[in-house]
């Protein structure tokens, strides 16, 4: 089963390219997976070895700006964790808020400002599984200075002078570039990088115990008040990923290369009953379906990904 897991941003699509004995899977062929629209993201979930490693990769996200609620656009996050995975590699392109940063730097994730859940579209509301994690979850231990240590590792083994060992990313819901003043508030309270996506992926995956690494490519430069230049684009943001697609397929396999001592000592997470979780009605144990789970259709895709997994293995 797989150890790691990995979520491309736009345009990230090839970081499945390093991986080996491949099998991919249309999302169309996975109940509950809803189709991907956005450009520069494939619509695939690829397991394979990666390093040596059991990898599971979703060339393509789900975002909240094409009208999906947030239990949807984590499905694929939960389906990794009931599938086994120990650490999640979420990627993204995004806008550059801090100045000293170049189009193409890689921004280690350590901290995120996420003004759509602070506003009510949170991934965790509704009822909580308790197999899956806390009702209420701190989020300021997600980013361990162990993952962080590995990502700035890799970049050093790799000999790339583009990375930034820490950075905070800032969640929007788009699909809209911000304004100047908006760009500037971000910016005003600590925001170094800008995107649409992630966060709700690595809140989900923290609260589902899994060790989370974040990476943000560079591909614009977010314009202030009184500043000019070419508006953000989606071409932009392609064309970048574009450049830096060899180099980051490289850092993200030196990156789960790296994680191979600490994915030894990282005891396996409980498995998870898809069926039903215990619940208290009246004083009484019962039994009843996951709710959030079963609506965002997380029990029939888990059916077909075993499926897969056994095909895999007689393979």
């Amino acid at each position: 089963m797989p150890q790691v897991g990995i979520v491309c941003g736009s345009g990230l699509s090839g970081l499945s390219k390093a991986m080996t004995d491949t099998q991919v899977f249309n999302y169309d062929s996975i109940p509950g997976f809803p189709k991907v629209h956005v450009g520069g993201h494939v619509g695939e979930l690829v397991f394979g070895q990666l390093a040596g490693v059991p990898t599971v990769c979703m060339r393509g996200r789900f975002h909240f700006y094409e009208g999906h609620p947030m239990q949807k656009v984590v499905l694929g996050v939960r389906v990794m964790r009931c599938l086994g995975v120990k650490v999640i590699i979420v990627t993204n392109a995004a806008g550059g808020l801090n100045s000293s940063f170049n189009i193409g730097d890689v921004m280690c994730i350590t901290d995120h400002f996420a003004l759509p859940l602070m506003t009510g579209q949170h991934p965790l509301m509704g009822p909580n599984d308790d197999s899956l994690g806390p009702r209420f979850m701190p989020v300021s231990n997600a980013y361990s200075k162990e993952m962080q240590d590995t990502v700035v590792r890799a970049g050093k083994t790799l000999n790339y002078d583009f990375i930034r060992d820490h950075g905070c990313y800032g969640l929007v819901s788009g699909p809209s570039y911000e304004a100047p003043t908006e760009a500037k508030f971000l910016r005003t309270i600590g925001v170094d990088a800008v995107g649409m996506s992630t966060i709700p992926e690595i809140v989900t995956a923290h609260h589902c115990g899994m060790k989370v690494i974040g990476l943000s490519l560079i591909t614009n430069k977010v314009i202030l008040p009184g500043e000019t230049g070419t508006p953000a684009n989606h071409a932009e943001v392609l064309e970048t990923a574009d450049m830096r697609a060899a180099q980051m397929q490289a850092l993200v396999k030196e990156i789960v290369n790296g994680l191979k001592g600490e994915l030894q000592k990282m005891e396996d997470l409980p498995k998870i009953d898809l069926g039903a979780a215990k619940a208290k009605k009246g004083g009484k144990t019962s039994k009843k379906p996951v709710k959030a789970m079963k609506k965002a259709g997380a029990p029939k895709a888990m059916k077909k990904v075993k499926k897969v997994m056994k095909a895999m293995k007689r393979g």
